[in-house]
């Protein structure tokens, strides 16, 4: 039989920095109906499912024929959310794919997927790409990752990582935050201990590492571009407009 892997977008309407973004419009349709429309497009999804604690964001996916649920309403992160999603499933890998990248590339949930699929020991997987603009080396916003030669974060952090003495030539990436867990691990990860790099870095991934669990990552040559201002959904407003 074969194995069911679920993708879950958590989404919710609260946000600092652009309160209702799941729900603000880009060429005529809401930001998360987007997403959801490129997640049903991955090869290996057997279902996709919107998991929210907003009624507004609820009703609009089941506007636009989405799965959805709700979810309790004090989770701390996404990643509690999806679990909450798994537990009432039983997908055996479970994705979670972020709401507000409505121009996510469907082969890039699946080469995630896959990084998963053909590691069987691996717990988790996520994407790295290779950084080419030379400003985002130094911007702690955006998170690097340094791997091994097996393919196993060895570490993300906000600083520029590696290290290059004199003038070395080095590659750098950056950690595309698209995670795909095995639903044992997911459904025990909000329980594991929170370490000093996490609390340090206030990067929840390093949770795994820090507990002494692989993560695969996987290269792609997709740009993660997420929408967390106004500002934002002007600039992927124009680039959908250039893709289209």
């Amino acid at each position: 039989m074969p194995q069911r892997i679920l993708g879950v977008i958590p989404a919710r309407f609260a946000s600092s920095r652009f309160p209702g973004k799941a729900l603000a419009e880009l060429s005529g349709k809401p930001i998360l109906q987007h997403v959801w429309e490129r997640a049903s497009q991955a090869r290996y999804l057997t279902d996709v499912l919107i998991a929210t604690d907003d009624d507004r964001i609820y009703s609009a996916a089941r506007r636009f024929k989405a799965r959805a649920i709700m979810t309790r309403p004090d989770h701390l992160s996404g990643t509690d959310r999806v679990a909450e999603a798994a537990s009432a499933d039983f997908a055996s890998v479970v994705v979670n794919i972020q709401g507000d990248e409505p121009l996510i590339d469907p082969a890039a949930i699946d080469a995630a997927t896959l990084a998963l699929l053909d590691d069987i020991d691996a717990p988790m997987a996520t994407l790295k790409k290779r950084i080419e603009d030379p400003d985002e080396i130094s911007n702690p916003n955006v998170v690097k990752v340094v791997t091994s030669l097996a393919g196993d974060a060895i570490y993300f952090s906000r600083h520029a990582i590696p290290y290059t003495r004199g003038n070395e030539p080095n590659t750098w990436y950056k950690h595309i935050g698209l995670y795909v867990y095995r639903r044992e691990f997911l459904l025990a990860y909000s329980a594991l201990p929170v370490g000093p790099l996490e609390t340090a870095e206030r990067l929840e991934q390093l949770r795994a590492l820090e507990n002494g669990y692989r993560i695969r990552v996987m290269e792609t040559d997709y740009e993660s571009l997420g929408v967390d201002t106004p500002e934002d959904l002007e600039r992927v407003s124009r680039m959908f407009t250039l893709s289209n």
